[in-house]
């Protein structure tokens, strides 16, 4: 077995990587870094680990491994195709689908929308402050709004009909998957919207290698 070592930020992408080492039951060894209590961005610290300076990185026998997609499927590689559908079934194509809706077409929406609203919170003068209120307030109506609603509404969809990503079995797309939709649901007006994904996600939190993660890198969202 190769040696495994997780470069984890608080309140970040790598707690799923975490989470579904976890899962897999494989031993590696964990390093924290701690955001910019400031800026609430990554410590030079990862810079050292990967050019990026971003999370996650896991180093396999020295060589880093970035992009939360690429650690996933490198993992369950490790693990012998656990977490995984067979190929050629119905359930691995949709696998193969959430795996990289999360990060492709989840995830930019739900960091526009952060990065709105950090915007419109910036410490900027009166009266100049209402010039980028009013900017990034435009870009939730017109954009960033309708997108994340759209997203709810096609998750909601899924989930009524279908206990986990995949189906009816927990699979390393649901540990890919929980991130944006822990994210989502940190939003009150689309929340009360997607029951389904609420318990869907609920299912996941109770998992006991979820509360490890939980135990050994913190919680995944903070700061939304």
């Amino acid at each position: 077995m190769p040696t495994l070592t997780l470069h984890h930020l608080d309140t970040s992408r790598s707690h799923r990587i975490l989470w579904l080492i976890e899962e897999l039951g494989l031993p590696y060894d964990l390093v924290t870094h701690a955001r910019n209590p400031r800026t609430k961005r990554a410590p030079e610290s990862l810079r050292a680990i990967h050019p990026l300076g971003k999370s996650p990185v896991l180093v396999v026998d020295g060589v880093p491994i970035a992009e939360s997609g690429a650690i996933v499927e490198h993992v369950v590689d490790l693990a012998g195709g656990a977490l995984r559908p067979a190929p050629g079934t119905p359930e691995h194509a949709r696998y193969r689908y959430w795996l990289h809706y999360a990060e492709g077409s989840l995830m930019p929406p739900l960091i526009i929308k952060l990065i709105c609203g950090q915007v419109k919170k910036a410490p900027v003068p009166f009266p100049l402050n209402v010039i980028p209120k009013a900017i990034a307030g435009q870009v939730d109506k017109a954009f960033t709004d309708p997108e994340l609603r759209l997203h709810a509404a096609w998750l909601e969809r899924h989930f009524a009909e279908h206990a986990y990503a995949t189906g009816d079995t927990f699979s390393a797309a649901d540990v890919q998957l929980a991130f944006p939709a822990e994210g989502l649901l940190t939003h009150r007006a689309i929340a009360s919207t997607i029951p389904s994904v609420r318990a869907w996600v609920e299912r996941l939190r109770a998992r006991p290698a979820y509360e490890r993660a939980l135990a050994r890198g913190g919680p995944p969202i903070g700061g939304w």
